[in-house]
């Protein structure tokens, strides 16, 4: 069983990644500025603000992974990536292994291709959010060697409007987007918490980001 702290845990991809570890029989800590409703049975909550150092070092201290699912939007807008940054300094000081939910905007169309942000189909309210998720994953690739790290980054139509249901399958790709038959880009919420508890559990991708989608 391993102890697995989830920043952000409350929000629509957090909350997947929470329910999958207790799902799966890990102890989970969920973190974030104000406890849910609803809490889960088995699922520790902890109020708290993840952009003081001492709060995320005494998180890291206590988690075997932490899996960020901080959405660089709103009052954490230009925060995320500066958050990351400590979340990774702790991190491999300590030896915890680290998971970032990127978005599918550093992802190619196709191998030496654009990237999804860089083209017309991406929409100018999500780029902010974009480019500094971007900047996060460019902040990992140079860390600390000691560093366990990866970063997920789901299909273009991951969001909450569009939650789909767990299947429990998913495909994996690299650097470039994936695409089903019919060209969409799809994973639901619960499905793209399979994929990261599935590396969690068995390690594929040390220090490497990867896309998820049917």
């Amino acid at each position: 069983m391993m102890r697995v702290a989830v920043l952000g845990g409350t929000g629509y991809a957090g909350a997947h990644v929470v329910r999958e570890v207790a799902d799966r029989g890990h102890e989970v800590i969920a973190v974030a500025r104000r406890l849910p409703d609803d809490p889960l049975d088995g699922v520790t909550y902890t109020a708290g603000d993840v952009t003081d150092e001492v709060t995320l070092a005494e998180i890291v201290r206590s988690a075997d992974v932490v899996v960020s699912a901080l959405a660089a939007r709103a009052d954490m807008a230009g925060r995320v990536a500066e958050t990351i940054r400590m979340l990774a300094e702790l991190a491999a000081a300590s030896g915890t292994r680290v998971a970032v939910i990127a978005g599918a905007g550093g992802l190619r169309l196709e191998a030496g291709g654009p990237r999804l942000i860089d083209t017309p189909a991406y929409p100018d309210s999500g780029r902010p959010m974009g480019l500094e998720m971007i900047d996060v994953y460019e902040h990992l690739r140079t860390a600390d060697e000691a560093l366990d790290w990866f970063v997920i980054c789901p299909a273009q139509r991951f969001t909450r409007s569009n939650p789909g249901v767990r299947t429990g399958r998913y495909r994996v790709g690299g650097d470039v987007l994936l695409f089903d038959e019919h060209g969409v880009s799809d994973i639901s919420g619960a499905d793209l918490a399979v994929a990261i508890l599935d590396e969690i559990e068995r390690p594929q991708h040390r220090r490497e980001r990867f896309g998820v989608a049917y």
